[in-house]
This record gives C-alpha cells, structure tokens and sequence, in this order.
C-alpha cells in the first residue's frame, strides 16, 4: 500500500518556526496587555493571517512525495509543533468577531486526519465523532498528547456552541483518565459532562510552544460554559429548581461582566417562572448591578412589578429603559484579561435569545401609554400615545417587531386606545379624527355579509376539513377588521355626546350598529359567554355599548320610544346589564309607565352588590380600547328620578345607580 511520504525537515526550519510562532505568540499578549480595544483587535487581525500562512508553509514543505515507508514516518517529531500552531491559529478564527463558530470546525478535522495519516491510517470516511475515537484510542505517542487534548477542548468548543452536549461528553470520556471512564456521575450526583470536564487533567504549556490562550482557561470557560447550557435547558423544560442550582453554579464561574448580568438574568425569569416575584426582583437587580447595559434585566423587571401590581415601580422602569434604548451604549463589558474563546460565542441557544430579547425604543413606548391607560393615567397615557403616533408617522414602526413576543398590537387597536385616551381627557375632536382613520382603513376590507357558525372550541380542535383552518382564520381576521371599524363609529359616537352634537353622536352609533348587522350568528353555538370566539363576545359588547350610547342620546332629544327599544334590544343582548337596564327604567318612567318603570327599579335595587360585574370579571377581558366607551355607558345618578320612584313605591331603599 502507498502512503504519502513525509520527511522532517531541517532543523533550522523546525527553530525558525517555532521562533516564528514564539514571536507572533508574544506579540498577541503584549497588545491584550496593553488595554487598547483598537490596539487588541488590529493585532488579533494580524495573528489570524500570520499564525495561518506559518501553519500553511509548514504542511507546504511537509509533502515531498509518495512512496512506500516503514515504521514512523520522519514528519512525526513536527506535530506537535503543527498542532500547536493549528491551535493557535483556530483560536484567532474562532474568536474573530465576524466568525460562525458553529462552521469553522473543518481544520480540526484536517489536523486529525494527518495525525492519522502520519501513523499510516485513513479516516476520511469516519463522521467527526468517530475521528477522534480513533485518533484518541490508536495515537499513544507522548509528545502528541498535550497537543491532541488543546484540540479536543477547541472541538468541545464548537460543540458547545451547537448545543451538542452529548458530543462533547462522549469526547471527554476519551480525553479523561482510563480509570475514571464509565463513572458517570461523581458520587454527590453531579451531571456526568461536568464530572468528565473538572476531572479533564489539562495539558501543561511548553515554554517553547507558547498559546495564545492557555489550556487551563480554556476549560474553566468550557465548565461554565456547560453548566449556562445546562441550565438554558432545564429552565425551558420547566425544571425550575434544577434550572436554578445551574444557573447559580454558572454564575460563580469564569465569564464575562456581561455573560454574568446574563445569567442573573436568567435566574431572574426561572424565579418569576416559579411564581417568586420578590426573588425575581433580587436577580434581575443584580444583574443591573453587574451590568446596567444588560437592558432585557430592565425589562423583566418592568413585567415582574406589573405582576405584583406595582405601578409606579413598573412605569419607572419602563421609563428608564425608553431612556437607556435612546442614548449609544458604551463598550460591552468584556473579560480581562482579553480572551479569543468567550462564553458569550458558546451560549447563544434560542431561549437565550428569547431571554434577552432587546426591546426597540417604540415598543417601550407603547407600553408606557398601555399602562398608563391601564391604571387610570390618562394625561400621561394620551401624551404617550401620542408620542408613540409620531414615531408612526416617521417611519420608525418598522423597527418593532410585531411577532409573538412583541407587546405591540396591531396598529388598528393602537390608535384606538389612543382615541379612548384622548376622550377621557377631553380632547374629542383629535379622538374622532384618530377613530376617522381607522374606518377609512379599513373600508373595503370587510365582507358584505359575515356567516360565523363555528365556536371556539371548534376553533382549537383539528378538523378533518382540509380547508377548515384557512376558513377560520380568515373569519377571525374579518371579525377583528369588523370590530375596529364599528368600535372606531362607537367612540365617534360618544365624543359627539359629549361635545353636545346628540344628532352626530346617533348617526355614528347607527352606523355602528348598521357595520355590525353584516355579521350573522348562525346556529345554538352563540349562547352562554366563554364559549364564543373572542371576536364575537367583542362585537356584542360593541354592539351593547352603542345600543346604550344611541338610546341616551335619544333620550336627551326627548325620542323615548325610539330609546326604550335601544335599551330592551341592549338587554336582550345582555340579560344582566345595570346600565342598559337602568336606561331602561328612565325610559319607561318618560314614556308614563311609571308602575312598570317603579318594578323594575326595585327589582334592580334588590341586586346583590357587585352581581353585575360577576360575569364580566369571570370571562375574557375586554380590549383596552374599550375601556371610556365602557366607562361612559354607565347610568348617570338622577336624584330627582330616584326621589320621583321613591314617592311612588312609597320607600326610602337606595338607588340601583348610585
């Protein structure tokens, strides 16, 4: 069989590079040491090229020819220097900044295979994993050890960085002691990755061979580096105490200023998981502490304080992050002394990108001005939105991501909520203007007729209907088109009321109530709430809401009849509803049926405290923007019908109203 042939070259080559690899190893620690982040990174970028073109000469006058040979090849007393100064040159393209760590494993490879080829063997055919099995298990020489075993923590590397635990433990049960393969946990029940990489005896560091980055480094990064992951995936299974004692342990080990906030931060989000907001709270402000930059740690906190109901703390929060998202953040805090292998390019899962999912300047915004609306700050709430529209009509809403982990709805119910807060401060021009825009957006996008038949729990189930999901999905996105449309006439409706143009307010409560007349019920699914789709129990609150607004007005006209139908058809579509009902018993009492009127107010007046709102509060919470129309639907206090009821039962009980 014909191997190639290589022969070792003259000595003065092998001192020359070595002398080379000693110089440009030099260099590299002069300028880490120098603490100049430009100084470091143009030096990194000479050492990436130089440390390559040494290792590509050194292979070049390697190969001489093929012939037949016995015994050890000559080249043998080369590698480790070969190696080492693979080594060195995959430190510098792994750590580069523009690398994908995860696609750069190739010239490990290539380094093991002419190891093998050295010995006579061939491993082209075998996967990575088989590679080193073979390397490990068949190359006994001592000079070749320490080299080899840098090179396994740079593989255990780069699986790490593809998450490919099993991988590595399955390497380090070849790199570690003969007498320690097959124990797999350590006596106090330590997971066995961990146990094979403390028990990882690490090469020493020749003088004449220096790295560029020791071994020894190397493996306290891989063992933090293991337990983040770890920890990443116990957390995302819902192992929360087991996620925690990881996340602990990675946070005593050898990481950045910044990979540090990072896993407090992650132990902040297992401890709100676990339903223990205070700790939460402890951890995200450490990680703060740690690292104010860590801005995700701001936002978690926001959301763990609008969980414990605390308002102030949680609109400061947001507020300081709004203010943190605007300036240009300073230099990431880095390790120090500067390492080319950092945690942060072996841990980069998807949950921790969820994790640390940075916010953009405009959705913070927004959720100032929802929280603001949610907790009755409707000054600051309207200033917000409003601030958050200009941002709209810049352009800027491009940068807010509108997917599952956004906190921003779509724009229609944005400028809703907007219009609500507007109205509650009294600027109701600017709110029906806002409301104008939504309807005329959504003009021609609403079916002429609307036949809804299924419910929701046809909605979650699978079908054997191939075409059932397209059908359903398209039905809700017409129902949510509706129901803007008809909520944007609803206020309409209102903040002519209360601009005291009653006859504006009706035509826009009609057309309210004429947009919803395309939607038909079909079927006996549409009866108790909770079972109904969520787009439908919101049109039937519009559609009350505007019966209620539509009837007052008419009221206010002196048109009782027109407004007593209001009010029973309001009734009929909500049993128990206070406001339509006491509407009613106004309307009845108008229309001098004052016995009916008087029934019906002690019937009311009979009802225990807070029964209305029982059904509202047990089913799904109405949209935000809804909140002023239902506000201004409630029956005002009229003392003098109440005192008028009174006289005619001949009672003193309390008003229903009041």
């Amino acid at each position: 069989m014909k191997r190639r042939r290589w022969v070792s070259p003259e000595p003065g080559c092998l001192q020359a590079w070595a002398a080379e690899s000693q110089d440009l190893a030099g260099r590299w620690r002069a300028a880490r040491c120098s603490g100049s982040g430009g100084a470091v990174a143009q030096e990194e970028r000479r050492q990436r090229g130089g440390f390559g073109e040494l290792l590509l000469r050194m292979r070049a006058q390697f190969l001489v020819g093929l012939a037949v040979i016995a015994g050890l090849p000559a080249a043998l007393p080369c590698l480790p220097l070969e190696l080492t100064i693979l080594y060195n040159s995959l430190l510098f393209t792994m750590g580069a900044p523009d690398s994908d760590i995860k696609g750069e494993a190739e010239g490990i490879r290539m380094g093991l295979l002419r190891v093998l080829e050295a010995f006579g063997a061939c491993g082209q055919d075998l996967s990575t994993e088989e590679l080193w099995q073979k390397v490990l298990q068949e190359v006994t020489v001592e000079e070749l050890q320490a080299p080899l075993h840098r090179l396994g923590a740079l593989q255990a590397a780069w699986w790490l960085a593809d998450s490919r635990l099993g991988s590595t433990t399955g390497l380090f049960r070849l790199l570690t002691n003969t007498e320690d393969q097959g124990r797999g946990r350590s006596s106090d029940g330590e997971n066995e990755l961990l146990y094979l990489l403390k028990a990882w005896r690490v090469p020493a560091e020749g003088v004449s061979l220096p790295l560029v980055q020791s071994a020894e480094d190397l493996k306290q990064i891989l063992c933090t580096a293991t337990v983040f992951l770890q920890g990443l995936q116990e957390l995302e299974a819902g192992n929360f105490p087991t996620a925690i004692s990881l996340l602990q342990e990675a946070a005593g080990g050898f990481c950045s200023k910044r990979v540090l906030a990072q896993i407090y931060t992650c132990l902040g989000c297992c401890a709100q998981r676990m339903g223990k907001p205070q700790i939460a709270l402890q951890h995200l402000k450490r990680a703060l502490q740690v690292d104010f930059q860590c801005l995700p740690a701001l936002s978690h906190a926001a959301t763990v304080y609008h969980e414990l109901g605390e308002a102030n703390a949680e609109l400061q929060a947001l507020a300081l992050l709004y203010e943190a998202l605007g300036k240009t953040p300073p230099a990431a805090a880095s390790s120090s002394p500067y390492f080319l292998i950092r945690m942060e390019l072996l841990v980069h899962t998807p949950i921790l990108a969820s994790l640390l999912r940075h916010r953009q300047p405009s959705e913070v915004k927004y959720l100032l001005a929802q929280r603001c609306l949610q907790y009755g700050r409707v000054a600051d709430a309207a200033e917000h939105y409003l601030d958050f529209l200009a941002l709209l009509q810049e352009g800027l809403q491009q940068q807010v991501p509108l997917d599952g982990g956004s906190a921003l709805p779509r724009i229609p119910e944005v400028f809703l909520e907007a219009a609500s807060a507007l109205e509650q401060v009294g600027r109701h021009k600017d709110a029906i203007t806002l409301c104008e825009e939504v309807i005329s957006r959504t003009t021609g996008l609403i079916p002429q007729m609307l036949q809804v038949e299924e419910r929701l729990d046809q909605l979650e189930c699978p079908s054997p209907g191939a075409g059932l999901a397209g059908r359903l999905l398209s039905q809700k996105d017409s129902l949510c088109r509706l129901a803007w449309r008809a909520a944007g006439y609803l206020h309409q409706g209102w903040a002519w009321a209360e601009l005291g143009k009653s006859k504006e307010s009706i035509t826009q409560f009609s057309r309210c109530l004429g947009d919803l007349l395309r939607v038909q019920l079909c079927g006996s699914s549409f009866e108790p709430a909770g079972s109904l789709m969520p787009e439908v129990e919101v049109l039937q609150k519009i559609r009350l809401l505007s019966l209620i607004g539509r009837g007052a007005q008419f009221l206010e006209l002196g048109r009782h009849k027109e407004a007593l139908l209001d009010f029973q058809h309001g009734l009929q579509i909500s049993p128990g509803d206070l406001a339509a009902a006491s509407y009613l018993v106004q309307a009845l009492w108008e229309l001098n049926r004052k016995q009916e009127a008087a029934a019906r107010w002690q019937k009311l007046s009979q009802r225990a405290p807070g029964e209305d709102g029982q059904q509202e509060g047990q089913g799904r919470p109405f949209p935000l923007y809804l909140v002023s129309c239902l506000k201004q639907a409630t029956f005002p206090h009229c003392e003098s019908l109440t005192r008028s009821i009174q006289g005619c039962l001949g009672t003193g009980s309390q008003d229903p109203s009041g």
